[in-house]
């Protein structure tokens, strides 16, 4: 395999690849943000990792933006909108927790 640009069938699937699973992975966010709603108790669920997550989403989203010549193209405002749940849930935890 060569490091030349990529097209046709190959680019089409790995683009709608990602469009699944980054909106699969978003939707995945909300059974935790229920059960920890529902339960009341957040003791269950790691801090740290959701803190780990929202930063690797965020510099994720950062250097997206700074790759792409500091525009704000599709993927960075994939992995920002993911970094915006993983604190979101961090939110919660911490809520809960208090």
């Amino acid at each position: 395999m060569g490091t030349g640009t990529r097209s046709g069938p190959y680019l089409r699937l790995l683009t709608w690849s990602f469009v699944l699973f980054n909106t699969l992975r978003f939707a995945a966010y909300l059974p935790t943000v229920w059960a920890i709603q529902q339960s009341g108790d957040s003791n269950q669920h790691s801090l740290w990792t959701w803190l780990t997550w929202f930063g690797a989403n965020l510099t994720t989203a950062a250097w997206l933006y700074e790759q792409d010549g500091q525009r704000l193209g599709r993927v960075a405002i994939v992995s920002a909108c993911n970094a915006a749940m993983c604190l979101g849930v961090s939110v919660m935890l911490v809520w809960y927790r208090v």
